[in-house]
């Protein structure tokens, strides 16, 4: 997910979808000890997709409290 699509998201999807990439790196790890990963790269991908939500929900609220 790119910022472009991010930023199509409402408040509350961006949430939603950040707490499934919480989801998806907590199941990941417990993924990698107990059995070997397919593709490790996906930490790194899903790290990177949930900073640029957050970065965007900060953005936000930062937006809303300067008004």
């Amino acid at each position: 997910m790119n910022m472009k699509e991010i930023k199509k998201l409402g408040d509350e999807e961006i949430q939603v979808e950040s707490t499934r990439i919480r989801r998806k790196l907590f199941d990941l790890r417990s993924q990698s000890q107990s059995e070997k990963i397919q593709d490790s790269s996906q930490f790194r991908k899903n790290r990177c997709v949930l900073a640029r939500m957050q970065t965007e929900a900060s953005a936000r609220a930062a937006g809303k409290n300067a008004k």
